[in-house]
């Protein structure tokens, strides 16, 4: 392997380390994301939830309504029967069922007058936290569009170096970038790696072998670490064939 194939993998190593770097930067926007909007997020969910509630109350009080409805007819209904009564047995008999009518009439309208309460309540709570929730949204918009901005200028930046990547791997040997690229495949971030000035795997520093590391260092062969299979190169400035 020439010392130009070794410069030309060494720089894509660098070049992919360079993207891998950028990638990250892009991520870690996301949480800042979420920092700034969380404020929001939360007023959000609670102003759904509150009307969902609402909107659960005011169905309860349309039922109310129905059956206090219901139960005035039948007062009215056994009001009127009362007055046409024959005995007095029929009499008690109306007039146990009346009572009960009324009675479940008040309870309805207790509950009524309760509901509505409740509903007066958690419609100001609700008109609070809409508000609430536009005044977040308002205050967080600028903080988002700042971030946007610059996760815009890191995602240029990624872009960038993926497009100068492929021109360069373009002109690499396709024998030699398959191997670089196999060698990363999975996650790893180390392909190729100088040997140290003792002659030592600079990526998992175990010896190498003298012969080879004569090799590495004059000849033309590509040669991988034994130990971590990383593609060896002779150290920065070291001797050339």
């Amino acid at each position: 392997m020439t010392e130009h194939i070794r410069s030309d993998l060494k720089q894509l190593q660098e070049l992919d380390t360079r993207i891998m770097e950028a990638a990250q930067q892009v991520r870690d926007f996301d949480p800042l994301f979420e920092e700034v909007e969380e404020p929001a997020l939360v007023l959000e969910s609670e102003v759904g939830t509150a009307r969902s509630r609402l909107q659960e109350l005011k169905l309860e009080e349309r039922r109310l309504e129905l059956s206090t409805e219901e139960k005035r007819s039948r007062v009215t209904r056994l009001e009127e029967r009362l007055g046409s009564v024959r005995n007095l047995r029929e009499e008690a008999a109306v007039s146990s069922e009346l009572d009960l009518v009324k009675r479940a009439l008040q309870g309805d309208e207790q509950e009524a007058f309760t509901l509505l309460d409740q509903i007066r309540k958690l419609e100001t709570r609700l008109a609070e936290l809409e508000e609430q929730y536009e005044e977040a949204k308002a205050s967080l918009e600028p903080k988002r569009q700042d971030l946007l901005s610059s996760r815009g200028g890191v995602q240029a930046d990624l872009e960038a170096l993926q497009k100068e990547r492929a021109t360069f791997a373009a002109g690499l040997d396709a024998d030699e970038l398959r191997m670089y690229e196999g060698i990363r495949s999975g996650g790893r971030r180390t392909a190729v790696a100088e040997l140290t000035e003792d002659g030592a795997c600079g990526n998992c520093f175990g010896m190498v072998p003298l012969q080879l590391q004569n090799e590495i260092r004059h000849g033309d062969a590509l040669i991988r670490c034994e130990g971590c299979g990383v593609i060896l190169t002779a150290p920065s400035g070291g001797a050339t064939a």
